[in-house]
């Protein structure tokens, strides 16, 4: 393990496997965005796209690009990198496999915050996202609150996080049988997880809290978050500052999730996976925060992908995919946990 330290006096410290593992799955994830840039009615090369997003290709071109296609490709990789950013801070924190906002209730929260505007306030994609960012962090807020008792045990954070999805999802069908039609199917298919039609007015949100909140937690807070890993006494005795370092963490990831509601809608396993698969690849101990992030931009992107192209002529949410693919994820660790005795 290297040490680099900022010249504000913060330490990064960083694992030659996971910088690499972190690597390729950027490289990676570029790639499938390229390629999904290219994707389309109007079909163009990998190379024809890297010479547009250069500013060297002709003005149909750049139109198609920067205005139509663009947009939704970040969204796709600022939406998984902060999901799985998000639940990798979860799940140390919690030093707990299924520590995810999909099992928290965080992403049921966003979605509570998201039908009461769409429902009751009856206000347009502004109202949408703010709905759903402000559900989020009450929901964080209210998880917190009653799982606080002279501290913080990450088993009882778990507990009461499932009891609240539990009540947020009746919370959820009762807000769906209270609309209308048309409000109904505009609820369910942003519940679902989409990306399509995208612009940069939804995404712009996303990539400021990401630009804000990133640093906070690889700078400000990875240090603590390594040592809490080891156990509340060992971090306290390494002279951590636990519950404030913990309530940072937690503000910053339920901030991330609900942003990242706010720009996709609740999309399903990214955060659950994404940190799970970093922490296999890189084989080491740790959050793997950078990896994480990575690895959730390149699932997100590939996801979005299929999405538009496994069925021709027809347009899947991308949280369909992400759904399919990270509930068999689900099933198969705990299948493992339980072989190994931990559940």
């Amino acid at each position: 393990m290297s040490v680099i330290r900022t010249a504000s006096g913060h330490s990064v410290a960083f694992r030659p496997r996971a910088l690499i593992t972190g690597t390729v799955c950027a490289a990676l994830a570029f790639a499938v965005a390229v390629v999904a840039i290219g994707s389309g009615e109007y079909p163009m090369g990998p190379v024809e796209v890297l010479r547009t997003l250069a500013g060297r290709g002709d003005p149909a071109d750049a139109f198609i690009v920067n205005e139509l296609r663009l947009p939704r490709a970040v969204s796709a990789l600022a939406v998984g990198a902060a999901l799985a950013l998000g639940g990798a801070v979860f799940q140390a924190v919690v030093r707990n496999p299924l520590g995810s906002p999909d099992v928290l209730g965080f992403t049921h929260g966003a979605a509570t915050g998201a039908l009461t505007a769409i429902v009751i306030v009856g206000g347009g994609s502004a109202a949408l996202a703010g709905g759903a960012l402000l559900g989020g962090v009450l929901t964080g807020i209210l998880v917190y609150g009653l799982a606080w008792r002279r501290g913080m045990h990450g088993y009882r954070l778990v507990l009461v996080g499932v009891g609240v999805a539990a009540i947020l999802t009746g919370v959820n069908g009762y807000l769906l049988t209270r609309a209308q039609i048309t409000e109904a199917g505009r609820a369910v298919l942003w519940m679902t997880g989409s990306l399509s039609g995208r612009g940069w007015e939804d995404v712009a949100p996303l990539l400021g809290g990401i630009a804000v909140l990133v640093p906070v937690v690889m700078l400000g807070c990875a240090r603590g978050l390594r040592m809490m890993e080891m156990g509340d006494d060992a971090a306290y005795a390494l002279g951590v500052r636990v519950e404030r370092v913990r309530l940072a963490l937690l503000a910053a990831a339920v901030l991330l999730v609900g942003l990242a509601a706010a720009a996709a809608g609740p999309v399903a396993f990214v955060a659950l996976t994404a940190p799970q698969l970093a922490r296999r690849l890189t084989k080491s101990p740790g959050p793997n925060l950078l990896p994480s992030m990575c690895m959730g931009a390149a699932l997100l992107a590939a996801a979005d992908l299929a999405a538009q192209r496994a069925f021709s002529g027809h347009e899947l949410p991308v949280g369909v995919v992400t759904g399919v693919l990270g509930g068999g994820y689900l099933v198969w660790l705990l299948a493992t946990e339980r072989r190994a005795g931990r559940i």
